[in-house]
């Protein structure tokens, strides 16, 4: 057994991991071409215009059918998302355990209510089993966040919401081109939001989102909220006056669009990449007793945003803090701890939202607890037994064999 680099072995990679190199000529072209057309015009480009219009309808072509809305951010995806639902102030949202603060934040600023529900402990993933104990005479929609590409387990959620007649909405933030049961995630719940800010498997530029829905009458009710309440989609003659509802302006515009629309064309191969690097290390890694691949639900494509790593610390006679070091030391980039837990946030634990109102959970009209819900010991647990390895559609077979092959070494000189 060779000694280990951080012990002053020889690393298992030398060479930085490859960039990414995600925005290339074809995006740069579609920008000047943008640019060119509107110095030749006098006209400067805006929204909604025909590249937006085009993105979505890429967009729509990529999910096979349904309606897309483009957005200037995932945050803001999911925000309109809930827009569309149209739910009643101080309606409870059962929320992911682990995801971005943007994952739960616009349930607050839609003036509803966030309930945290645990996560299965094989993943970062709330599951069926931990939501159904947080759902009331309140609850109105479920957010299902794929995080790290790896679906949630949703044919028992969906089971749920029909039984309880609640919305599930889908944030594909971290999952864009991951399936579940052979369906597109983004495609099973009733709406979806994705990202496309800078760092997700695609792009619009710096942010970017895109709402989601094969529901006509939500995809509707999203572009009214996602646009000041614009009449999107009400019939002439039906006696509207102005805006129809209240919201504010969640647009994208044309400029990102083209950009979308260079990077959608590319998609296809980023995820298909990914796939092949992370699968590789899956199934390369499926004997180890110490390290390996997290869970996936069983029937499920991860697009892998990272590498959800599991460690069995009772294989190991090292905690997980020794052993991320002394994997980082052999070339292969990661992240200790994947700590994206809202609940314990200042401004959940506080309640600061609404200045010092405590709003929406002190409101007087709110029947459910004054004190933020939130379960997440199980979500403690997954975060302390997993660490996330770094890859990009720019990995291949070399780059693969050594996350192995370190993951290996470190493994078998830590073991008992």
């Amino acid at each position: 057994m060779s000694t280990l680099a951080i012990d002053g072995g020889p690393k298992v990679r030398y060479q930085p991991m490859p960039a990414r190199g995600l925005l290339g000529e074809t995006e740069k072209a579609a920008a000047v071409a943008l640019f060119d057309a509107a110095i030749a015009s006098g006209n400067a480009f805006g929204y909604n215009g025909p590249s937006e219009q085009q993105y979505e309808k890429d967009f729509v072509e990529l999910m096979g059918g349904g309606f897309a809305d483009a957005v200037n951010s995932g945050t803001n995806a999911l925000f309109c998302a809930l827009g569309a639902l149209r739910l009643d102030a101080l309606s409870e949202v059962i929320c992911p355990p682990i995801t971005d603060p943007g994952g739960i934040m616009p349930v607050v600023l839609a003036g509803c209510v966030p309930v945290v529900a645990d996560a299965d402990v094989r993943s970062y993933n709330a599951c069926a089993e931990q939501i159904e104990p947080l759902i009331t005479e309140r609850t109105r929609a479920i957010v299902a966040a794929h995080i790290a590409g790896d679906a949630v387990d949703l044919a028992p959620v969906m089971a749920l919401a029909e039984k309880h007649n609640l919305y599930v909405i889908e944030d594909c933030a971290q999952a864009l081109g991951a399936f579940y049961q052979g369906q597109r995630l983004g495609t099973i719940g009733h709406i979806a939001a994705f990202s496309t800010m800078f760092g997700k498997h695609m792009c619009t530029g710096g942010q970017g989102g895109m709402v989601y829905t094969r529901d006509e009458k939500l995809h509707w009710q999203g572009r009214q909220f996602a646009d000041r309440g614009k009449p999107f989609g009400v019939p002439a003659g039906s006696g509207t006056v102005g805006n129809v509802v209240a919201g504010i302006n969640c647009n994208l515009n044309d400029l990102s669009a083209a950009i979308g629309s260079a990077q959608l064309r590319r998609l296809p191969a980023i995820v298909a990449n990914r796939v092949k690097v992370g699968n590789a290390v899956r199934d390369a890694l499926a004997g180890n007793p110490a390290i390996r691949v997290g869970w996936q639900v069983p029937d499920s494509q991860s697009s892998y945003w990272f590498l959800r790593m599991h460690v069995d610390l009772d294989a190991l006679r090292v905690d997980k803090a020794t052993f991320c070091a002394a994997l980082a030391a052999e070339g292969i980039p990661l992240a200790v701890s994947y700590r994206a837990i809202p609940a314990e946030c200042t401004w959940f634990r506080e309640k600061r939202c609404f200045g010092n109102s405590g709003f929406p959970w002190d409101c007087t009209d709110y029947r459910g607890s004054k004190e933020p819900v939130a379960r997440i010991e199980q979500a403690i647990r997954a975060v302390d037994t997993h660490f996330n390895i770094s890859i990009s559609e720019s990995y291949g077979d070399p780059e693969a064999a050594d996350i192995v092959a370190a993951c290996e070494k470190v493994a078998a000189a830590y073991a008992k």
